[in-house]
């Protein structure tokens, strides 16, 4: 768990509740992101400083296991939890015969490898700060994973596009490249702990280990700190990647771009980022799975009589026979006209469902000419509702 968690509000800074649902803590994100961005708000540092607090809230937030961590950790330290007091068996945190070793928290928190089982801190603070009660070693930290939105056009979902996405994220230092190092120099095997970061002690009847003071538990030393990263490995900066949206994706799906997250802690791997696309509705298109809709306007004179129309498609327009007496509403097929399929494999069909437009207001000629149809219409014993509600 990141020490720096404990000295920050990510509910206050998202404007929700501690009891925001997920789907609540990415609504808020989703807002305040579109708000703060960057590109929304060119120049402006203080718009940058909050678009950055509110993206590290969202990936703490929106992540089950470290929102859990986090509340945990609050909910500790607001109760008092943790003193700076002894510890020894049969007391209490900083209580009158309590433990008698003096623990840093900033210690604790600064990626400590502690074991479990050993009747002491480890199995105390294995849950709330490892995720599972054992921490194995001073391996830097996996960097979070980071999302993002971009909206595409229906078209563009449908044949795949490739996008340029320009974020502000932590990444790695450009300097040291991640090392936290100076260049020229490279972090050294702590010698008090051998490079495990971890201390073992005995205290009386309890046996317990503690993250190394002289590299605070992560095993190594540097010497010579990068100034550019204050020897982190890490930097905000704003990079544009490029993405290749497939084709056929859909509304609200998540596209996952391994390594493209957040940059890890001295050189340990970086995180994912997860693009969520959302797609507008398009005039004349519709998707049914891989098949691509659309409604054809059509004169009743078409319908009964019969006529080819040419109709558009992802690429070009097409000729649809309509046949003699079609249906109002019926629903034709061309194979093979639609959404290219994902992974390959051709692609879906084009369906065309034919409407009759009715005109509003016809002359003289064509209003006589249409009232000596219905009568001819009626001598050929054609009635349109019959068998029609029992008629």
């Amino acid at each position: 768990m990141n020490r720096e968690w404990l000295e920050k509000d990510f509910y206050k800074e998202l404007g929700i509740a501690s009891s925001a649902t997920q789907d609540e803590v990415k609504k808020a994100y989703r807002k305040l992101a579109r708000d703060l961005h960057p590109d929304k708000n060119p120049g402006d540092a203080k718009a940058e400083e909050r678009f950055k607090a509110v993206s590290e809230a969202h990936a703490v937030l929106s992540d089950p296991e470290k929102r859990k961590e986090y509340d945990e950790a609050r909910r500790l330290f607001a109760s008092g939890g943790f003193g700076r007091g002894g510890f020894s068996p049969g007391g209490g945190y900083g209580q009158p015969g309590g433990f008698s070793g003096e623990f840093n928290l900033g210690d604790i928190f600064g990626g400590a490898t502690t074991t479990a089982g050993d009747g002491g801190l480890g199995d105390i603070l294995g849950g709330l700060f490892n995720r599972g009660g054992t921490r194995t070693s001073s391996r830097p930290r996996r960097g979070s994973d980071v999302e993002t939105e971009t909206t595409l056009g229906f078209r563009e979902a449908a044949q795949g596009v490739t996008v340029p996405l320009r974020m502000t994220s932590p990444a790695a230092c450009t300097t040291c490249h991640g090392s936290g190092a100076k260049p020229g120099t490279s972090p050294r095997v702590c010698p008090h702990c051998n490079g495990s970061g971890v201390i073992s002690r005995n205290q009386g009847a309890f046996g317990f280990s503690e993250p190394c003071d002289d590299c605070r538990g992560t095993g190594s030393i540097i010497d010579d700190p990068c100034t550019d990263c204050r020897g982190t490995g890490i930097q905000n900066r704003t990079r544009t990647i490029t993405v290749r949206i497939p084709p056929g994706v859909r509304d609200g799906q998540r596209i996952r771009l391994a390594g493209q997250g957040e940059a890890g802690l001295r050189g340990a791997p970086p995180g994912d980022l997860f693009v969520t696309v959302h797609v507008s509705q398009d005039k004349v298109f519709g998707c049914n799975g891989d098949d691509l809709t659309l409604v054809l306007p059509v004169s009743y004179s078409e319908l009964v009589l019969g006529t080819t129309v040419l109709v558009p498609t992802l690429d070009g327009r097409v000729g649809v026979k309509v046949p003699p007496g079609t249906a109002d509403g019926r629903t034709l097929r061309v194979r093979g006209r639609g959404v290219p399929k994902r992974g390959g494999g051709g692609a879906g069909d084009l369906l065309v469902t034919v409407k009759v437009a009715i005109p509003q207001k016809l002359d003289d000629n064509a209003t006589e000419t249409l009232r000596r149809y219905a009568e001819a219409e009626k001598e050929s014993g054609f009635d349109p509702r019959a068998g029609w509600a029992g008629a």
